[in-house]
């Protein structure tokens, strides 16, 4: 077995979970994903009886789930609206939250601004591994927030922390970030995939204890999933990513895990010299401001948990010079291909000679399959030069044998595009709402060639 400097023996641990081995592999053997080994520190066994690990929840006897009692759990408004709504209504006593996001995209600002907030009326504490005291309070300067309350430990030992916690006893703890933490217990560097997942574990523990609400900030890779082994996302009970562009002033926080709301819910901000503030009515931000109707444009009503969304997307059909190309923002790129071949198929349009390129508009990423339609006759407003009419919306899945699929709630979508001022939609016929719709005409569809067929009879 390889050693490291200072003569402890180094092993390689995966990423993904957690496994290790005495030399590099290609391969994980615990896991079988590949590239995923990173060399770390072999941790010293534990003597006799000190052992640090125990039950992450509480324990009870055997018992039947009839007799356990199922309530409601009690929550804790931040304050802030639209981060509220990504966490399913507020925070949870004893829930822990994994919050991550590219560098610079303003997860710090948020939970700054959050603390702020709940100190007011709350015990709440703010942990900081990364940033000394002064940077903090030049920054809550600088968003003119009220820190009278707020209390801030600079600390990046966990047993330091711990003892912190559980004498302080706030009721909601910010640890930012999960990534500087060490433990005594271990020898490896902050960092690593095992001081990485004995932090989060020995937190998580500490708030089912004692109900803390404890929120865990973590880095990213380059590829934009949390950095450390991915039990990190197994042992929280929330996890939220940050979503947009950094050079963009809008920023969606989005729910990919939590057990105690809905998941792929989205909360959507603006980015101002006085911070994050909620985006009441975001459907604004991804429909552009046209003065006239334009080829290569169909409004998309998506739904993002819980929440209709209307998303402009555009596409642009160019003569090819060479290989064809295809490129998406925001969308599947292969599903853009089945789509191109459903259009030549059942469609007769032929795209094979042909740059195509799709975008959704405002940074926002869509990955439901009833963005299909849309995509369609974007193209085919684009190939054929000829703008969609105006105040259509679209939805619906397509099917690789030409049909068009239901999308799930419907009406809502309907309604929210209503309320926009959109006074036409095409749908899929299963979609079609048994009672009339005040203000907005459905044009059902069953078919692609029909869709586009019915193109050219709405004026």
């Amino acid at each position: 077995m390889a050693r490291a400097a200072g003569g402890q023996k180094a092993v390689f641990a995966c990423t993904e979970c957690g496994a290790s081995a005495a030399k590099w592999q290609g391969q994980c053997p615990g896991c079988g994903v590949w590239n995923t080994l990173v060399e770390t520190i072999a941790e010293a066994p534990a003597v006799g009886s000190q052992r640090r690990f125990a039950a992450l929840g509480g324990s009870a006897g055997l018992q039947t789930l009839s007799e356990i009692e199922a309530r409601d759990e009690d929550r804790l408004p931040t304050g802030i609206g639209e981060f509220d709504r990504a966490l399913g209504g507020g925070l949870v006593s004893g829930g822990v939250v994994l919050i991550g996001g590219d560098p610079g995209i303003g997860k710090s600002t948020l939970l700054l601004q959050a603390l702020c907030e709940l100190s007011s009326a709350h015990n709440v504490l703010y942990v900081s591994g990364e940033e000394s005291g002064q940077q903090i309070a030049m920054r809550a300067r600088r968003l003119s927030l009220e820190t009278g309350r707020l209390r801030l430990l600079a600390e990046i030992n966990l047993e330091k922390i711990l003892v912190t916690l559980q004498s302080a006893q706030p009721q909601v703890a910010v640890i930012d970030s999960i990534q500087t933490l060490w433990s005594d217990q271990l020898s490896s560097a902050p960092g690593s995939v095992a001081q990485v997942r004995e932090c989060a574990a020995q937190l998580t523990r500490l708030a089912k204890q004692s109900g803390i609400r404890v929120i865990l900030v973590g880095h990213v890779t380059k590829e934009g999933a949390l950095a450390g082994p991915r039990v990190l996302e197994h042992i929280v009970d929330t996890v939220l990513y940050f979503e947009g562009d950094t050079h963009s002033s809008f920023r969606l926080i989005r729910a990919v895990k939590n057990r105690y709301g809905a998941v792929n819910e989205i909360g959507v901000f603006a980015m101002t010299d006085r911070g994050l503030k909620g985006v009441s009515n975001p459907s604004a931000i991804f429909l552009s401001q046209h003065g006239t109707d334009v080829p290569g444009s169909c409004v998309l009503v998506t739904q993002e948990g819980t929440r209709p969304l209307l998303v402009e997307v555009q596409a642009l059909v160019d003569q090819a010079h060479g290989n064809p190309r295809r490129l998406t923002v925001g969308l599947d790129a292969q599903r853009l291909a089945m789509l191109l071949a459903v259009l030549h198929r059942h469609a007769g349009i032929v795209c094979f000679d042909q740059d195509v390129f799709v975008n959704a508009v405002g940074g926002v990423k869509i990955g439901e399959p009833a963005a299909d339609l849309a995509v369609l006759l974007a193209i085919v407003s684009s190939l054929k030069n000829r703008s969609l009419p105006a105040k259509l919306v679209v939805f619906g899945e397509v099917g690789l044998a030409g049909e068009i699929r239901p999308a799930p709630r419907g009406q809502e979508r309907l309604r929210e595009a209503a309320k926009l001022g959109f006074t036409r939609a095409m749908i899929p016929a299963a979609n079609t709402p048994r009672q009339h719709l005040a203000g907005i005409e459905v044009i059902p569809v069953r078919r692609v060639e029909e869709a586009v067929a019915r193109l050219r009879d709405i004026e």
